[in-house]
């Protein structure tokens, strides 16, 4: 999943919102070198991927744009799921998606101190142009493909997964609809567990 989604699946606590969020450039062993809470946060982030990387209906997901996009193709699904979590956050959430946006962006700046470099790096332009509020238009969607594409240097081709996306968007949010509600269950599970 993307950013989004990691960071609604962490519950309440803000370490391990901050750990779920910060947990890409994080590699091996060096989750240790954080506080507890920020630990179990990246260790959730890792058996969030892991999760949906092997499950079935993200698997067909991908397979449906593999032949344009080839092992770009995840990437992609992630990106749109996080769309429909988004486009339908009222489903999922009493807090409306722009205060748990906002009060996630407080968090981080709160915390600055604590994140890695290349997330301190990222955090202005993902607050001035509020990814994550994007993600829940089409035209958000469209920008973020774009932007994505760019640090491919034009090689993923990421930014046509837009049309993708408007062909066949009923069926990726159908899949959307029945793999979400595994992922909360399992992340649920799992944060008792850590």
């Amino acid at each position: 999943m993307n950013f989004l989604a990691h960071i609604f699946l962490s519950g309440s606590n803000k370490e391990i919102v901050i750990g779920n969020f910060i947990a890409d450039p994080v590699k091996g062993k060096k989750y240790l070198n954080f506080p507890p809470g920020i630990q179990k946060g990246i260790l959730l982030h890792r058996a969030i991927d892991s999760y949906t990387d092997t499950h079935p209906v993200v698997r067909k997901s991908s397979a449906r744009l593999y032949k344009n996009y080839s092992h770009y193709s995840p990437v992609i699904v992630d990106i749109f799921y996080d769309h429909f979590l988004a486009a339908n956050w009222a489903d999922y959430s009493d807090t409306s998606l722009e205060i748990f946006i906002a009060d996630f962006y407080v968090l981080l700046k709160n915390n600055y101190a604590v994140l890695p470099q290349p997330i301190q790096k990222l955090l202005p332009y993902m607050i001035e142009q509020n990814w994550l509020l994007s993600y829940a238009s089409l035209a958000g969607i469209k920008q973020i493909l774009y932007q994505m594409n760019m640090r491919t240097k034009g090689l993923s081709k990421m930014d046509l997964a837009i049309n993708d996306l408007k062909e066949n968007y009923s069926l990726f949010e159908e899949e959307f609809n029945i793999f979400f509600p595994d992922l909360q269950d399992y992340a649920t599970q799992k944060l008792n567990t850590l």
